[in-house]
């Protein structure tokens, strides 16, 4: 596709990103539990102290999906890669941008010789499940998320 340009995300793109995560926050069902403002997004990839890196897949100029990720660390694996969220806008979807982000952040992956690839889907995303698989994907149907939430963690006795 001659159109689809993926490259590493700018601040200047985090805009852009955050009206993606706001799209996915409605896809996921889940609005509600948005909080994140693009200020967080410019402090915590592009601050002092950057914990999280960002391609994006771009129409022309337009900014039409993003791939959010991180680098983790598994006891018996050693460094992995953790995509943390992952989304084409619906215009753009079954155009070949998702595949495109996808397979540059394989590359990085593998370019990093790092142990896995790893990600979440939710159960009911059929069309996510399917991408997935298009890849080899293995879906892990054994293990539980867990999580404690901000109320969750402030209110901890310590």
């Amino acid at each position: 596709m001659d159109h689809t340009k993926v490259r590493k995300a700018t601040a200047a793109d985090m805009a852009s990103v955050h009206q993606l995560i706001a799209e996915l926050a409605r896809y996921e069902r889940a609005e509600n539990e948005f909080e994140l403002s693009v200020n967080d997004l410019l402090e915590d990839g592009f601050g002092t102290n950057p914990i999280f890196e960002c391609l994006v897949a771009c129409d022309g100029d337009q900014v039409v999906g993003f791939a959010l990720f991180y680098t983790k660390y598994s006891t018996w694996k050693g460094r992995c890669l953790f995509l943390e969220d992952f989304i084409v806008t619906q215009s753009h979807r079954g155009q070949g941008y998702g595949a495109a982000l996808f397979q540059a952040l394989i590359s990085i992956a593998r370019d990093r010789r790092v142990k896995r690839l790893e990600w979440q889907v939710l159960e009911w995303n059929e069309p996510a499940i399917q991408f997935y698989q298009k890849f080899g994907a293995h879906l892990d149907p054994e293990w539980l998320n867990g999580k404690l939430v901000f109320q969750q963690l402030q209110a901890f006795p310590s």
